[in-house]
């Protein structure tokens, strides 16, 4: 009962909030974040009212005092900036290969081999994915060294992170807050397609460009959320009102948004909007990087409606992640 009558009180917002421009809300989380081992109840309750308004009405939450430090996101960055600085064949060693999505899709994706909006040309950006944490699987050393360190230490952190969001979000919905957890044990492992991926969108001369081509393609995220750390502006979340919005960097803050299978799972209770990162203006010569922990279902984990509905059907979240993939990388 208490789902259902959230669920209407969803309805009514969506009809109040479409019919106006939605900037994206920032919400203190320093009663849960990473340093603080207990939250008192009526800390839950507000950190869950506020995260639930926003994952209806926008999809998307800035989070500051998470307990990530600008510090270590820094870091990520600089040990990342080394490797793609690197000429292509010092990096292709270390490129992911689509036969292994049934596995990890873990290393190097080259410029213009993604297209996140498949009608459209290959995405203007490069990335490292970090699925697994192995110590058996290639890493980058050499420029880039402490790598696999930094990288699978970043990761377990933004694990963490994750975990906490997931269990405000379930109290947000009245529901056991070992909900959306359970579904999540295996991240990190060959079970489970979490992935951190550090993203690099080089200078752009934009009358060479395609037509159509942007620096990251208009999409949707796949899994149940994700955290994003900017470096920079540049990134464009659509509104309600089907305008895009600019998500401006907020300093020492986190940007989380929903994904398709959270939207799934909670019956459109909480909404994956679309976003993207355009072209740079003409004359600008900068780069660009950003940190994305794209956090997915365990690979077995069965994604029903949480309410009983049949609005979606059920999907196994490794079966989705991979026909997503499959369009995302169909062009090549």
């Amino acid at each position: 009962m208490c789902f259902y009558i959230l669920q209407r009180f969803s309805e009514i917002l969506s009809e109040i909030f479409c019919l106006k421009k939605m900037s994206i809300p920032v919400v203190d989380f320093d009663a849960y974040s990473l340093t603080e081992k207990d939250v008192t109840d009526k800390q839950m309750f507000s950190l869950a009212e506020e995260l639930r308004a926003a994952f209806m009405e926008v999809g998307f939450v800035y989070l500051k005092n998470t307990g990530i430090t600008q510090g270590e996101v820094d870091r990520v960055m600089d040990i990342s900036m080394k490797f793609f600085l690197q000429p292509d064949e010092l990096k292709r060693p270390f490129s992911f290969r689509r036969k292994n999505f049934n596995s990890p899709l873990h290393g190097w994706v080259p410029f213009e081999k993604e297209s996140l909006n498949p009608s459209l040309p290959g995405d203007l950006k490069e990335a490292f994915n970090v699925k697994l944490l192995h110590t058996d699987i290639p890493w980058p050393s050499g420029d880039a060294k402490g790598f696999q360190e930094i990288q699978t230490s970043f990761f377990q952190r933004c694990k963490e992170l994750s975990l906490r969001v997931l269990r405000v979000m379930a109290h947000s919905l009245g529901l056991d807050p070992e909900l959306f957890l359970s579904a999540h044990r295996l991240i990190g492992t060959d079970g489970n397609g979490t992935t951190l991926r550090s993203l690099h969108y080089p200078p752009i001369n934009c009358e060479k460009a395609k037509e159509g081509q942007l620096r990251c393609g208009e999409h949707s995220d796949y899994g149940s959320i994700t955290l994003l750390f900017q470096g920079s502006e540049g990134l464009q979340v659509r509104n309600r009102s089907g305008e895009f919005i600019s998500a401006p960097v907020v300093p020492e803050a986190v940007l989380i948004n929903i994904a398709d299978l959270m939207q799934r799972w909670t019956s459109d209770h909480f909404v994956s909007v679309l976003h993207r990162v355009l072209l740079p203006p003409a004359g600008d010569c900068s780069s660009r990087q950003s940190l994305a922990f794209f956090v997915q279902p365990d690979d077995e984990a069965l994604i029903t409606c949480i309410d009983g509905s049949n609005k979606y059907p059920a999907v196994k979240s490794g079966a989705y992640l991979l026909e997503r993939f499959n369009a995302s990388y169909g062009h090549n």
